[in-house]
């Protein structure tokens, strides 16, 4: 007997999804962001918008994953909150995450990453991933090493700051471009724009995917680079430890950099959020304060400002498509899944759905504290086996990279959008049109 298949979107609803939510998301950068679509999208808030077909079409189908009618390719979205756990709980196998996109996208500058490799490949890569980033650990074994240096890079962009009496996004942003180089590669790269701008190339190439080729010569200049930095790694810098960590074969050290350098730029998009959203909203600041204030332990573990960051994220997602193809067909109750199945979780219409989360469009970072929305798929960093391996080291730089604006500083917005805390949060926040008056703390 043949098992019926999922239900199929009608064409009107298929092109509602692919226009008002695919191509608004493709446009404003799925790799690297294009900062006129973000300021476009926050101006016309089509991100409220997306959420909002999303929860149209899922009124219109309510059960089970729901198929595109698309040619070519096989597509299902995900609209139930159950199925986007299944989803995510039973990745890799038999949900990839080394979808066709993601491969064409992500293969401009790291083709043998682990994000892009299935089978035993994956494991190996994976191990390796998790090792070197102590993903099990919320405080890496060389947080004595990094914290200081966000400091430090955060002493001196604030010293500019109250000379010049504000701090723009691009300002924030090369000091946090010299705290990644130096978390990954150690002193001797603060400066290295070069190796920064040739990733940023490459992922504005990322952004085509399919439709644009590779620069295969700068691709492999850039991947040699790495290769150098591994082959004489500073001490201190992950660069090292992944040099001296054992390694299956088939592990591509240099292939797993890049990611690291990939995912710490959407990281810093989110603490600039945050930070901004502390500049308006008093009562989170003062929280905020009191935590760092108190701090025992060196900046090293900061539950609120961590929170404080997941709360960015889940407003505002970096990477708010999270993509799986399917390995197998996949029975679902509702019918078959077909092998080689694009599946998409689109991650805003979960992190923003009031009539299921508290305070939905407000930033409340106390609900990453408890365990209150547990359950429910808010997942700044993906989740289940294939959760991001970096997530801790990230957490732990960015907040100790709030903690060094807020001990000291007052910040209030000068430039960009008004964020009032008695009034739901916008869909986007343009952070490249954000500038922040910048005074000694009172």
């Amino acid at each position: 007997m043949t098992s019926p298949v999922l239900p199929t979107a009608s064409a009107p609803d298929t092109a509602r999804l692919l226009l008002g939510v695919l191509l608004p998301t493709l446009v404003k950068g799925p790799i690297i962001r294009r900062p006129w679509a973000v300021g476009l999208a926050a101006r016309l808030d089509l991100d409220t918008r997306a959420a909002g077909i999303v929860r149209t079409v899922h009124a219109k189908y309510p059960e089970g994953p729901l198929m595109l009618k698309v040619p070519i390719r096989k597509q299902a979205i995900v609209l139930a909150p159950g199925d986007a756990n299944i989803v995510l709980a039973q990745s890799p196998e038999p949900f990839t995450p080394a979808s066709s996109e993601k491969r064409a996208a992500l293969s401009h500058f790291q083709p043998a990453n682990v994000l892009i490799t299935r089978g035993p490949l994956r494991t190996v890569r994976r191990a390796l991933q998790e090792q070197v980033l102590d993903t099990d650990h919320p405080v890496h074994h060389l947080a004595d090493r990094f914290v200081p240096v966000v400091e430090e890079e955060m002493r001196q962009v604030l010293a500019e700051a109250v000379r010049s009496g504000s701090l723009p996004w691009d300002d924030f942003l090369d000091a946090w471009y010299r705290v990644v180089r130096r978390v990954v590669f150690g002193d001797h790269a603060r400066d290295d724009t070069d190796l920064t701008d040739m990733v940023i190339r490459l992922r504005k190439d990322g952004n085509w995917a399919f439709l644009k080729p590779v620069r295969k010569k700068t691709r492999r200049r850039f991947l040699a680079r790495i290769a150098e930095e591994l082959a004489n790694a500073e001490p201190g810098s992950l660069a090292a430890v992944m040099a001296a960590a054992p390694r299956g074969d088939g592990a591509e050290p240099a292939d797993q950099v890049p990611q690291w350098l990939f995912a710490f730029d959407p990281a810093g998009m989110a603490t600039f959020r945050a930070l901004t959203v502390l500049a308006t909203h008093p009562e989170a600041m003062a929280a905020a304060r009191q935590e760092v204030d108190g701090d025992t332990s060196g900046r090293r573990l900061l539950p609120y400002l961590r929170a404080g960051i997941l709360e960015s994220l889940r407003l505002w997602p970096t990477t708010p498509m999270i993509l799986r193809q399917t390995t197998q067909p996949v029975q679902w109750e509702q019918g078959l899944m077909p092998a080689d199945c694009g599946v998409l979780i689109y991650a805003p219409y979960f992190h923003r759905d009031e009539r299921s989360l508290r305070s939905a469009h407000n930033f409340s970072p106390e609900r990453w504290l408890t365990e209150e929305d547990d359950g429910w798929p808010l997942v700044p960093f993906s989740g289940g086996p294939v959760v991001c391996p970096g997530k801790q080291l990230v957490l732990l730089v960015t907040s100790a990279t709030l903690a060094a604006l807020v001990a000291g500083h007052d910040f209030q917005v000068q430039e960009g959008q008004a964020l009032d805390p008695a009034r739901p949060l916008p869909g986007t926040m343009d952070n490249y049109s954000v500038r922040l008056g910048v005074s000694p703390r009172a």
